[in-house]
């Protein structure tokens, strides 16, 4: 169970609920909106500043107006109160317009930055990193961070404005009722203190408990076929229910802790009130105070203890946002395990398509000093227009030769050479950019038929589009189809079957017309009928082109210009198809299996 809480507790674990380093990092996405940062500080303090108007004005009416019966001021002095509440609106409409405009852009500008960090990624990082958690960054993390900016950052400060004010309005009208009325913020503060403890308790309870119930959640989804295969619902839902009571419960707690809070924060304002009575009343009666004062000075505290308790709240607020702040720069300091090189080197203008594996070998995981090998010393090359099939057992590293010529992955050792240039020197979309990969786990995007071969280029026209779907045949269940290239697809293809699907990928490689063809079990999930289909049109195209053919079924690359036969990481046998048949190894006993003939030779 531990183990399987870690990385939930990892990935939920609040930091400092205040970080100097983490908010002078997310200031800086303030910098290119400074301009309206400085016009919401201003309106925040200009708001603050009208705060004042309404006690002051009581204070004159009470001690002027009233006793002079001054009809003519008292007139004057509601309509400057009237016109102060007016002013009052429009300042604070003015300010919430802008802090949450504000906080929207910077959550563009950061959400942005994210999404393109991602995108330069590369594939070791997809496969040690959950999808989801990618997702929470930029989603729900950022969200986290636009309230910050929205409703915390700039708006603190107009907190601090306003007690700032009230204090010096008070100490101005009479500084020793304004020493006894703040008496009571010693006892605040540690109801302030002892609040935030508790909260930051309960609000790393809540994050705890959600984590947990959103990972239940998406694992029974994911996989419900077992659930209902196994008749485990009831047992799922005895589960969900116990997950979901803990969250629950973790609520709960929160909300007593602000049920509690809030009351004890009233009672306080009802205990400075009684003093300003019991002073002021006292004063008054020895003449060296006014009513007005005292009655100014109630006011005055009602609104004072108001930003108190709006800072305790956004305390809240800071504590998730530092912990949000902190997963994202965490990702967006990881950098990129294959990158552009410094100085890059280009192809020549017209390049031939020859490839060169040079000693290549390679692991995914394992310390340095002793890897597990997925690839031992590969060394192999493609003559410009040459087809090469790689064949072998399952694992035994075809897949990761196209891996690393694509540089989805570095090599350990070795160089892997496209016309004479390492690819290590070549930039990542010119060297991509000359291949076209097939993959037997095709991937389709949720929009229509001509977006998933094109991929929303403008470069590949609709000739351009419908001529590559022709190629490969894919043209006779597009046409089947109610809006035939408008047609959308659904979530991955839903709509397609597999054979389909995998034409649609067939098509989208050859629209971008490429040098060098890759075909990774590229037709091991098409049915014979259509295999027929599309290697007529794959040997069409293959003509002229250099191209490598990762295959199961060895019916498919019995024509190939050369076979590279895999096991274990080595190249072990190389030749054509009749004679590798011949030499009676790993090849022949593939094809006897496959086939059920009788042994070769």
């Amino acid at each position: 169970m531990e183990l399987a809480q870690g990385p939930i507790h990892e990935e939920e674990a609040l930091g400092k609920a205040y970080d100097a380093r983490l908010m002078r990092r997310l200031l800086r996405y303030l910098i290119p909106h400074r301009w309206p940062v400085a016009a919401a500080v201003g309106l925040l303090v200009l708001a603050s500043a009208v705060e004042l108007v309404g006690p002051w004005l009581t204070k004159i009416a009470l001690d002027e107006a009233v006793p002079n019966r001054d009809g003519r001021l008292l007139g004057l002095l509601a309509a400057v109160f009237i016109a102060s509440l007016v002013v009052a609106f429009a300042l604070q409409y003015a300010q919430e317009l802008l802090t949450t405009w504000l906080g929207q852009r910077v959550m563009y500008d950061l959400r942005t930055e994210i999404f393109r960090h991602l995108q330069r990624m590369d594939l070791r990082f997809f496969d040690r990193t959950p999808v989801g958690r990618l997702l929470t960054r930029v989603t729900s993390d950022v969200e986290v961070l636009n309230e910050l900016f929205s409703a915390g950052v700039v708006t603190v400060f107009g907190d601090l404005f306003t007690l700032v004010f009230i204090v010096g309005a008070m100490l101005v009208m009479d500084w020793q009722l304004a020493l006894v009325t703040l008496t009571v913020l010693p006892f605040v503060a540690l109801v302030a203190f002892v609040f935030r403890w508790r909260v930051r308790e309960a609000y790393r309870e809540i994050r705890v408990r959600l984590a947990r119930l959103n990972a239940f959640l998406h694992e029974r989804f994911t996989g419900i076929r077992v659930v209902q295969l196994f008749g485990r619902e009831e047992a799922d839902a005895r589960r969900f229910r116990e997950l979901d009571g803990e969250y629950l419960d973790a609520h709960l707690r929160s909300i007593t802790y602000y049920a509690l809070f809030f009351p004890l924060i009233e009672l306080l304002t009802a205990v400075a009130l009684a003093l300003i009575i019991w002073y002021g009343g006292l004063s008054l009666l020895e003449g060296t105070v006014t009513l007005g004062v005292v009655a100014a000075f109630l006011q005055y505290a009602r609104r004072f203890f108001r930003p108190i308790q709006d800072l305790s709240e956004k305390y809240n607020l800071l504590q998730g946002a530092m912990a949000s702040s902190e997963r994202i720069f965490k990702l967006l300091d990881t950098q990129p395990g294959v990158r552009d090189p410094e100085a890059p080197v280009h192809l020549p203008p017209q390049p031939r398509g020859e490839i060169e594996f040079r000693d290549v070998w390679f692991a995914y995981d394992g310390p340095r000093d002793a890897p597990l090998w997925v690839l031992r010393g590969i060394s192999f090359r493609a003559e410009p227009g040459e087809r090469i099939a790689i064949v072998g057992h399952t694992g035994a590293g075809k897949t990761t030769i196209i891996n690393l010529l694509m540089r989805f992955y570095e090599p350990r050792r070795g160089e892997i050479l496209l016309d004479g240039v390492p690819i290590q020197r070549l930039p990542l979309r010119e060297l991509r950019s000359t291949i076209g990969l097939v993959l037997q786990d095709v991937f389709l995007f949720s929009h229509d038929v001509a977006y998933n071969v094109r991929l929303g280029n403008d470069a590949v026209d609709d000739g351009r589009m419908r001529e590559a779907a022709a190629r490969v045949g894919a043209t006779r269940f597009i046409g089947r189809l109610p809006r035939e290239y408008a047609q959308p697809l659904g979530e991955r293809g839903a709509t397609l079957s597999v054979g389909e699907r995998q034409l649609i990928s067939f098509a989208r490689a050859l629209a971008f017309d490429p040098l060098i063809l890759v075909l990774d079990e590229a037709t091991s999930s098409v049915d014979s009928e259509l295999e027929a289909q599309i290697q007529q049109a794959i040997d069409e195209l293959m003509r002229g082109r250099t191209s490598l053919v990762i295959a199961h079924r060895l019916s498919t690359v019995q024509n190939a210009d050369r076979i590279l036969v895999v096991h274990r990481g080595e190249i072990r046998e190389e030749g054509t198809h009749e004679e590798l048949l011949a030499g009676g190894g790993i090849y022949a006993r593939l094809y006897e299996f496959q086939f059920e003939r009788a042994p070769v030779g």
